[in-house]
């Protein structure tokens, strides 16, 4: 009897530890998966697609301040996704050095901040080259430069390739913020807007100082690079004019009353909105989202850049 008893006793308490470890060992996958298990699906998509700007990001600017970039101040970050090629140290004053060398460890928490929340993706391979930078020069201008564009020569040229970063990131935001149904998720891309427009606002404002210096050996004002690269993301984007040059006609600047630009905005001064769609259509370079190319050789990541791919 005794012995029955034993036995019934340890079968018992040996299913009720393995119930436990079951348990724990589920509440333990929840936890390694952050807020993803409690994000709607759309949220969790509009998070992780942002993530393919900000690893562009975070690799231009690490690179041009310090001549290396996630692999060695983030290695965990890029999840094994294969190196930028083309990127190297930009020779930069000690102002905009400083200046961009914040913006890449601003960078650097933004990934971070969007993998907390979402699994994201390994870094896309990027195209960070001379000659990528330059492929968007000659088609804002419509022509090719001689000598070709070089973003990394001086620190002017490099906040002109600058200019091309933060803001389509930051109009991302925008759209995406509306269409995010948990407060976690647009707390998350409210605080992500914010630093994105200030960038933006400080590239633009450092460029704004030098709006007419010409940009050697061009003979093209800064103003004028600016305006060139923000009608081809227009035409690019294909959803109207989202994209203002440092300088417009009187009728284009706040409230009619000023041509200098230093902020882009609709007639009410709001940020412009774009769609993933418009945004892949502009890094791509080609004005097609399902055409890779541009600053993603093999294309962008997440589930939305894929399920465009995939109709090529």
């Amino acid at each position: 009897m005794a012995m029955a008893w034993f036995t019934s006793t340890t079968t018992i308490t040996t299913f009720i530890l393995f119930f436990l470890l079951l348990y724990s060992s589920s509440i333990l996958v929840e936890c390694t998966q952050g807020l993803i298990s409690s994000e709607p699906t759309g949220d969790v998509d509009l998070l992780e697609f942002p993530l393919n700007l900000e690893y562009l990001e975070a690799e231009f600017f690490l690179w041009g301040a310090l001549g290396h970039g996630l692999d060695q101040v983030a290695p965990q970050l890029t999840q094994g996704g294969p190196p930028p090629f083309g990127a190297r140290k930009a020779n930069l004053d000690p102002l905009t050095r400083d200046v961009i060398l914040q913006f890449a460890y601003q960078e650097v928490g933004h990934l971070r901040a969007i993998k907390e929340a979402v699994t994201g993706f390994p870094r896309p391979l990027l195209n960070l080259s001379a000659a990528s930078f330059a492929n968007v020069i000659n088609h804002a201008f419509g022509k090719p430069l001689v000598p070709p564009f070089d973003p990394y020569a001086n620190s002017i040229n490099y906040l002109i390739a600058s200019y091309m970063v933060p803001y389509i990131g930051l109009t991302g935001y925008v759209g995406a913020n509306p269409k995010l149904q948990a407060e976690t998720s647009k707390r998350l891309v409210a605080g992500l807007l914010a630093v994105e427009s200030g960038q933006d606002a400080v590239i633009r404002g450092l460029l704004y100082q030098r709006a007419l210096s010409r940009v050697k050996p061009y003979g093209v004002s800064v103003a004028e690079f600016t305006n060139k690269i923000s009608e081809l993301r227009n035409k690019l984007g294909k959803g109207g004019v989202k994209d203002e040059g440092l300088i417009v006609p009187l009728v284009e600047g706040a409230e009619g009353k000023v041509s200098g630009n230093i902020l882009a905005g609709d007639q009410n001064s709001i940020a412009y909105d774009r769609t993933p769609e418009e945004i892949l259509r502009i890094v791509y370079g080609s004005g097609d989202e399902c055409v890779p190319g541009g600053f993603y050789p093999k294309g962008a990541d997440g589930k939305i850049a894929r399920s465009l791919l995939k109709r090529n």
